[in-house]
């Protein structure tokens, strides 16, 4: 799939469920982007395993596969191949913005469209008229929570290596909390969204919705305004 161009329209279908970043309807896709994912290009779609697609009613809906994500990822950090004319070249500059962002370290195309909040930048640094050889109360504070960030992050990993059946196996967040009762959904769950930006962790909705029980639609995390049932951490 690397080395296969695709055509201009799958392309944009991909584009499109990645700004949405949910499932979504085709008569969603209709009324918002003016298109509709159907026949042998939604076939083909589903196929190369880039997108999950299912009917729901007289209609399908779908939404981009994480398979998806990182080949369209692939792509942008390669470069795509623009269309010509004025909307070629529109194109282009702002694949190449993506592009740039996506050279940076542990950023993922996840990251750029996750949130409206955009891309915080843990380089930034802000000048002041505070003594850089005096941190102050706030920076003790950041340094504070960032330690507590960290054992929060290792009692994750060390339950997923405890759960998880097999190296690299997919985990049920439902059965990751069983294990960190202790501490406060919010924490865990912002230490989650911070995981998920690093190269070995990755957190994925289940595809097969009618598959969840209730205990994991409430253990889900919701990242980008979508909700995330499984986490995998790589060896």
């Amino acid at each position: 799939m690397a080395d296969e161009k695709l055509p201009p329209l799958l392309l944009t279908y991909l584009a499109v469920l990645m700004r949405e970043n949910r499932e979504v309807s085709n008569p969603e896709l209709q009324e918002t982007w003016g298109l509709t994912i159907t026949g042998k290009e939604r076939l083909k779609l589903n196929d190369l395993k880039l997108v999950d697609s299912r009917r729901q009613g007289r209609s399908f809906v779908h939404v981009l596969s994480d398979h998806g994500w990182k080949q369209l990822e692939e792509m942008l950090r390669e470069g795509i191949q623009r269309p010509t004319g004025y909307a070629g070249a529109l194109v282009q500059v702002l694949a190449d913005g993506i592009q740039n962002v996506l050279h940076r370290p542990k950023v993922r195309l996840l990251d750029v469209y996750a949130s409206s909040g955009g891309l915080s930048d843990p380089d930034l640094l802000v000048s002041g008229s505070v003594d850089a050889s005096e941190p102050s109360s706030a920076a003790s504070d950041v340094s504070m929570n960032s330690l507590e960030g960290e054992s929060i992050e290792a009692r994750i990993r060390a339950t997923y290596r405890e759960v998880a059946k097999e190296p690299g196996a997919w985990v049920g967040l439902a059965e990751i909390r069983l294990h960190l009762g202790d501490i406060p959904r919010a924490e865990v769950d912002e230490v989650l969204t911070t995981m998920i930006l690093s190269a070995d962790v990755d957190l994925v909705p289940e595809s097969n919705s009618k598959a969840l029980t209730k205990e994991d639609r409430e253990a889900a995390v919701n990242i980008g305004d979508q909700d995330k049932h499984l986490l995998w951490i790589g060896a």
